[in-house]
């Protein structure tokens, strides 16, 4: 008996060679695959359907998965092993990845550097020529500790086990460095010297890739010990980069506000507003900014993965084969699928399509419930959302738009003093302004509201720029609010996870 199997994916016509007896969790998320409960089955997110082969079903997958889906051939990837041959059906998600592209003012200097944007979910990576800010090359992954869980607090939970912190630590400095060193055979020159490297993530990455303790994250009150600008050099990280680098991960502000949002609040020039503006990155843990010139707050809200697709009965990323947009055409609903094939799922800003076009049609109640009392919608075959979609949303947007009217309340304004809501990372640029007003996610007025792109990754490079002591001061100025600590926050939630009654797109 051979050693090794032979795995194909199909429709993508990619053939692996594997050890016989390899998870295939770890075969499969190179290419595309989601863990969002961590590989503990307790989600449908890792489903594969096998055309030729077997894989057993295992007692998670008789929980999980119905008889017609287990008669189809569909199974749990993150249940099986790869034992034998197999052909499986894999859609072809190459996740859209926000990168950046944005002018900056910047005074030269020699050499190259590099910026990087460690999200939970994706990394971005961008090789600089310093003497002119240019943008040399630019490489993107998936953040591999995903496949020990979509969402934050599953990495703290794996991080804390015996272990677990130095696994995640090493994937996450290895595959960066694998980044970096792509960057460079992109733009080969025997002469370069790298300066400078300067990394930004919210603060269970910045813990998770200098190696600090992740505890503190895993109770009540949620607050690290530190989130102090860390230094490195290159080899330390065991990265072969020429001229042997300083490597920063800028520092974080509080709780779960880390250094992309400072990075965020420095490319937006928020700190330098006479007016009133809001910095919000909608993500997992959504992270809000309130203030001006003169003061800042900040806040971190648990939203949950619904805005990234996880948690979702048919949910993936934003990818070949998701619903990214529903909107309503003469009385019905009607789905763009991304990559123009059959529909496989739905992403985030698909989702809150999906429910503020549900809202207008008279489908859902304000209270979320189906008007038909039915549990579930059908958008597109097979994709429908289902009345546990809905709550989770709920959830989601209830936490954002609570978080929002406290630290606004708490700043001593309104909603109608703010000049500008500045929408930062991916899900903030794809998702349908218009729909995450109608959903009650932003209550603001279209005029008030603007995309800014990746403005972690603009930081970062900015920083390239900047004297690192500018990030300890900024980050000093900056507020950290514990919501949960807030009269009324209870309330506030409660009443923001129901949906608008009502809603004027021409606001």
């Amino acid at each position: 008996m051979s050693e090794t199997v032979r795995i194909r994916l199909r429709p993508m016509g990619v053939d692996i060679d594997t050890p016989r007896g390899t998870p295939l969790q770890d075969v499969l998320f190179s290419y595309g695959v989601e863990f969002p409960c961590g590989g503990n089955g307790r989600c449908k997110g890792c489903r594969v359907r096998v055309i030729e082969g077997s894989l057993p079903v295992t007692p998670a997958q008789e929980t999980m998965l119905s008889a017609d889906e287990r008669a189809a051939g569909w199974r749990l990837s993150c249940q099986c092993r790869a034992e034998e041959d197999l052909t499986l059906e894999l859609a072809q998600w190459e996740a859209q990845i926000l990168a950046d592209t944005s002018a900056f003012a910047f005074t030269p200097r020699q050499g190259y550097g590099v910026a990087v944007d460690v999200g939970s979910t994706t990394l971005v990576a961008q090789l600089l020529d310093l003497s002119r800010a240019e943008v040399l090359a630019v490489r993107s992954a998936l953040n591999p500790q995903a496949r020990y869980g979509a969402d934050i607090m599953s990495r703290v939970a794996h991080a804390v086990e015996p272990a677990g912190r130095a696994t995640l630590v090493k994937a996450l400095r290895k595959h960066i460095g694998k980044m970096l060193g792509e960057l460079l055979e992109a733009h080969p020159d025997q002469s370069r010297t790298i300066h400078d490297v300067v990394l930004v993530g919210n603060s269970v990455m910045h813990h998770l890739f200098c190696d600090i303790d992740v505890t503190p994250f895993s109770h009540y009150p949620f607050q690290p010990e530190t989130l102090a600008q860390r230094a490195f050099t290159a080899r330390e990280l065991g990265w072969n980069l020429p001229g042997d680098p300083g490597v920063r991960f800028l520092p974080g502000i509080g709780g779960f506000v880390g250094s992309d949002i400072l990075a965020g609040v420095l490319a937006t020039g928020l700190h330098r507003s006479q007016d009133v503006q809001v910095l919000v990155d909608l993500g997992t843990n959504g992270e809000i900014v309130v203030g001006n010139r003169d003061r800042l707050l900040c806040a971190s809200t648990a939203a949950g993965p619904a805005f990234e697709g996880a948690r979702i009965y048919m949910g993936m990323r934003a990818s070949t084969g998701a619903v990214s947009a529903v909107h309503v055409k003469d009385g019905h609903l009607e789905c763009r699928v991304l990559g123009n094939v059959p529909p496989r799922g739905i992403c985030g800003s698909g989702l809150v399509d999906a429910v503020a076009s549900a809202l207008t049609l008279g489908l859902v109640k304000p209270g979320g419930r189906f008007e038909d009392g039915g549990s579930s919608l059908m958008l597109c075959p097979p994709v429908k959302v289902s009345q546990t979609d809905i709550r989770e949303l709920q959830l989601a947007k209830g936490a954002i738009a609570a978080g929002i009217r406290l630290l606004i309340r708490e700043f001593g304004t309104t909603h109608e003093q703010v000049t500008k809501v500045l929408l930062a990372g991916a899900f903030g640029n794809y998702v349908d302004t218009d729909s995450a007003r109608r959903i009650g996610l932003l209550p603001f007025e279209s005029a008030q509201i603007h995309p800014s792109g990746n403005t972690a990754l603009l930081g970062a490079k900015i920083a390239l720029f900047t004297p690192p002591e500018t990030f300890d001061e900024l980050a000093g100025r900056i507020e950290h609010v514990s919501l949960s600590s807030l009269d009324g926050f209870q309330d506030t939630y409660v009443e923001e996870m129901l949906f608008p009654p009502a809603f004027n797109s021409n606001e």
